[in-house]
Formats: C-alpha cells, sequence, structure tokens
C-alpha cells in the first residue's frame, strides 16, 4: 500500500503507469496467442503456488476491514480462501483455452478495382479497470485483458489493496515466463481516491477506455466524470414476465431462481409481471414459493387481492434495484403491456419472458431493448461464465460496443486491412 505526502508524488507515480502502459500496449497488440496462453497457464499455477502469500496479504486486508467495522456480507466478498484461490486459477486457465479473440478475420469482400478489405478484430489498447472489494477481479480481469491483447491497469477498493497485490505478482510471473511486459498488467497500489480522478482523465492520452465494476456509486462517479470512454452498467432492474400461456412448473422454478438464487447480483430479478389471465392459477404460486424462501413481496392491488400479505407497491419500487430478497409484482393485461412496462422502468440489463406460445416469446425478444433477453429461462444467466465466455469483466447495457457479458472477444475492436496491387483512386 503506498501513502502519499503530495499530490506531485501520487500525479508521477500514476503517470509512470501510464506511460508503461502504453510502452506495453504495442509488444501486446503483437503478442502473439501462443504466448498469451503460456503467460495465462503460468499464471494460474503461480496463483496456486503462491496461494500462502495471497492469503496472508489477504488476511491482512480482513483485518483492517473488521477493524473499520465493515458489514459481514462485505467482508465475505472480501474473504479469500483455498477454494477460492483455486476458483481464480481455473478461471484463468478457462480464458487460456479460448480461442484467441484478436487477429480475427470479421468480414472481408473485394471492390470492382480489385482492392481486397478485410475487417479484422484488434486489441483495444490500454484499459482501466476500477472496481470494489472482491479480490478475484484482479485475476478476471487481468486475464481477460491478458488474452485479448490488451494491457490493464488495475485500481481495486482501498480494502482489497494487499490481496490485489499478491494476485497482480502471480500475474506478472506469467508474463514475465512468456516473454510479455509485466507492464501489461499493473495494480494502482496507492489507496488515495485523487488515483481515481487521475485514472478517469485518462493519465495523459494513455488510457483508451474505462470499465467501472461496482455499485452504483462507483459507476456513476466513472460515468460522470471520465474524460475517456465508458463500458459499463449502471444497475440491473431485471424482470420475469409470466405469460398467459406459461407452463406453471417453469414458472415456478424459473421466478424461485432468477429472484433468490444469489440476491445480490445484477442479473438477479427485481421485478415480476403476471398476467391477468393467470393470476390465480400461476401468480398464487409463485409468490407462495417466493414467501416461504424468505422473499418480501410488494404488490400492486390486483396482487394484493389475490395474496393479502404482500406489501403494497409503489412507483418507487417499480424503479429500485434491491439487490436483497424482495421483488416488486404486478399484473398487467397481455404481452404488450409487460413490454411497455419494461421499457418505462428497465434499465436494459436482463429480462425473461416465461411462455409455451413461441410467437409471443419471438415478440417479446424483438421488442424488448435488453442486453440480455430471454424465454424460459432463469435471468441469473447473465453471466459470462454461463455464456462460455469464461470470466467476464461486466455487463454492458449501454447502446455503443459491446452489450451483454464482457468477456475476451468484447474487448476487442477492429481495423480494415486494405490489400491493392497499385491502385490510385481518380
Amino acid at each position: 500500500m503506498t501513502v502519499h505526502n503530495s499530490a506531485d508524488a501520487l500525479a508521477a507515480e500514476m503517470m509512470t503507469i501510464g506511460a508503461a502502459a502504453r510502452t506495453a500496449a504495442r509488444a501486446m497488440r503483437e503478442a502473439s496467442g501462443e504466448a498469451k496462453t503460456k503467460a495465462l497457464m503460468v499464471a494460474a499455477a503461480a496463483i496456486r503456488s503462491r496461494a500462502a502469500e495471497i492469503l496472508a496479504a489477504n488476511k491482512g486486508d480482513i483485518e483492517a476491514a473488521q477493524a473499520n467495522n465493515m458489514p459481514a456480507p462485505m467482508v465475505d466478498r472480501l474473504m479469500l480462501n483455498d477454494a477460492r484461490i483455486e476458483a481464480m486459477a481455473k478461471g484463468i486457465e478457462v480464458v487460456a483455452a479460448l480461442p484467441d479473440p484478436v487477429g480475427r478475420e470479421l468480414a472481408r469482400w473485394s471492390r470492382p478495382n480489385g482492392l481486397d478489405i478485410a475487417r479484422v478484430a484488434t486489441p483495444i489498447g490500454v484499459i482501466g479497470i476500477i472496481y470494489e472489494s472482491r479480490p478475484n477481479v484482479t485475476a478476471d480481469a487481468g486475464a481477460l485483458a491478458l488474452k485479448s491483447g490488451n494491457v490493464a491497469i488495475l485500481r481495486g477498493g482501498s480494502d482489497s489493496i494487499r490481496s490485489a497485490g499478491a494476485i497482480q505478482t502471480a500475474m506478472s510471473e506469467g508474463l514475465k515466463a512468456a516473454g510479455l511486459p509485466e507492464a501489461a498488467i499493473q495494480v494502482v497500489k496507492s489507496t488515495d481516491r485523487a488515483a481515481v480522478g487521475m485514472m478517469l482523465e485518462g493519465l495523459n492520452g494513455a488510457v483508451d477506455l474505462i470499465i467501472p465494476r461496482g455499485g452504483k456509486g462507483l459507476t456513476s462517479r466513472v460515468i460522470n466524470e471520465a474524460r475517456v470512454p465508458v463500458l459499463a452498467h449502471l444497475e440491473g432492474l431485471c424482470h420475469v414476465f409470466i405469460h398467459d400461456k406459461a407452463d406453471l412448473e417453469k414458472a415456478r422454478s424459473i421466478t424461485l431462481n432468477a429472484k433468490m438464487r444469489r440476491t445480490s447480483i445484477c442479473g438477479a430479478a427485481e421485478t415480476l409481471l403476471i398476467d391477468r389471465k393467470v393470476l390465480a392459477s400461476h401468480g398464487v404460486p409463485v409468490l407462495e414459493d417466493l414467501a416461504k424462501a424468505g422473499c418480501e413481496i410488494r404488490g400492486d392491488e390486483a396482487v394484493r387481492g389475490v395474496f393479502p400479505s404482500a406489501k403494497p407497491a409503489t412507483e418507487e419500487d417499480w424503479k429500485t434495484e434491491y439487490l436483497e430478497p424482495i421483488i416488486a409484482v404486478r399484473v398487467v393485461d397481455g404481452l404488450e403491456q409487460a413490454i411497455q412496462h419494461i421499457e418505462h422502468y428497465g434499465s436494459h440489463h436482463t429480462d425473461s419472458i416465461v411462455t409455451e406460445d413461441a410467437g409471443a416469446a419471438e415478440a417479446f425478444m424483438n421488442s424488448v431493448d435488453s442486453a440480455i433477453v430471454l424465454w424460459n429461462a432463469s435471468t441469473q444467466f447473465a453471466d459470462g461464465g454461463e455464456f462460455g465466455m469464461g470470466a467476464e469483466i461486466g455487463i454492458g447495457t449501454g447502446k455503443m460496443h459491446a452489450r451483454g457479458p464482457v468477456g475476451a472477444e468484447q474487448l476487442t475492436t477492429f481495423k480494415y486491412v486494405v490489400r491493392g496491387t497499385g491502385q490510385t483512386r481518380t
């Protein structure tokens, strides 16, 4: 951990990080798929062999967090153990095994004048990743940046600074073994919040993209203050819609899983929409399942008519990402009203329809403007690992560049490669 005596010292340190990253970017852009795979495999082995060092560093973070009265769920997010370290190492190996996303030919065509034009995937360059407590993000983000030929500047939460440093040391072992620049994965060691501000300003043109991974407060700050492009999602206000042609057992199992499997993730369902035609037959059993699992129901008048223990829902409930066992429930008159509700209140993250009517399902998936739309599946599948991408840096909900899970392939852009035989333009 670094403590600075002056703003000038911090600025000098951050500019040095930025300059080293920019220099490393060319070597990473030119790195072979074999070199990147070797770096990742050695890094995974180093995570395992350095487990004792990583756990010792993590112990320091945990003790400091407890001394600062960090809430127990946050301490759990911060804590590493043997199983979590093994999961980190395996995650890196999964990324290593993915096809190299760089150099992919996305399209190719010829012009009448003989020019041969190809669109080819290339790395973005230097990516600044700003995240909160979870130390495993250091490994996930570093691995994905490496696989996609990018350079990562990682700024974790101050509460995980020791753990992040120990993990980065293991990642550097991989880079060194593969002959790649160790500056390709750097961790900002300063806990000064001003370091984040400097990253958001771009470190004198060194940073090409910023990715925040954390709560609404962090993401809002990044979106509001960044002077470089941002890839982010602000919140996950996810919906499940039980259509009038839904299978009852699917409606029950999907809704319960979408809400209660893990309530604190961005893919957890926050609002349940039920077609009025199946409120009694499907809605009541689904609500009973949720209540039995410990979920608080906040319903509109129609919901409370059939499920009196539900609390009255307010306008605010339709806009709330609870991230805890609470769900807002509304009765709608058909598919169109469900789509309108999601359009008005949703966050363009993940939304699901439960139905046996293929036409209704296709209409829902065509009309709902979210990064991920599902038919007869839980919203909790909003995850890069579940999509077969290995790790993910987060879920993008914007309209530009990557939407949905952001894995190695999504951390590339493209350029046009034009081959001629002497053509000149008249």
